[in-house]
């Protein structure tokens, strides 16, 4: 059984959850509202308070699909109540991060600033050389933030670039002069 896949999901309070057919799930919350269609072979029940996925047998393909649709429901249930953030860090001389209206401006030590608009659903706010990215769509606040951070990567040597707050880079030793 999976452990993921038979772990109910608790709904917090001031937050409705639809299932339609073809399992296109609605979930209305404080934050916005979220829609996905899951899976088809999963049943998604609502039973006191909570969200329960069961699979038809056990097959490979089913027993994939259970945990994977009980953590997409449980990521759109905590998107609409609390969001999710990402921070990333710019670091390296004259390397620069600002807000513009809806256009995240970069400075990266390209012969141009490097500009990115903000997608529906995703914000993104500046705070020294810190970058937030804010938005209640897991999928899409991860998806910004990479994108942000491949604009340049941290190299190895001095640790430049655009890295995640919690990331670590493994710095490499340069070269030596001879002797």
């Amino acid at each position: 059984m999976s452990r993921i896949g038979k772990m109910p999901i608790a709904i917090p309070a001031g937050v409705t959850v639809e299932v339609a057919e073809n399992n296109t799930v609605t979930v209305k919350g404080p934050k916005g509202t979220l829609t996905r269609a899951l899976p088809k072979e999963m049943t998604i029940k609502q039973e006191n308070g909570q969200i329960v996925i069961e699979r038809p047998n056990d097959l490979k393909r089913e027993k994939s699909l259970h945990g994977l649709t009980r953590s997409l429901l449980n990521n759109m249930v905590v998107g609409v109540t609390t969001g999710f953030e990402k921070k990333l860090e710019v670091n390296g001389v004259g390397y620069r991060a600002a807000k513009q209206g809806k256009k995240l401006v970069l400075t990266l030590g390209y012969s141009h600033p490097v500009e990115m608009e903000d997608p529906d659903g995703v914000e993104t706010s500046v705070e020294g050389q810190i970058i937030s990215v804010k938005g209640i769509d897991k999928e899409r606040v991860g998806q910004l933030a990479a994108e942000i951070r491949d604009k340049r990567r941290p190299e190895p040597y001095k640790g430049k670039g655009i890295k995640y707050a919690d990331e670590t880079i493994r710095r490499k030793v340069g070269k030596t002069g001879k002797k």
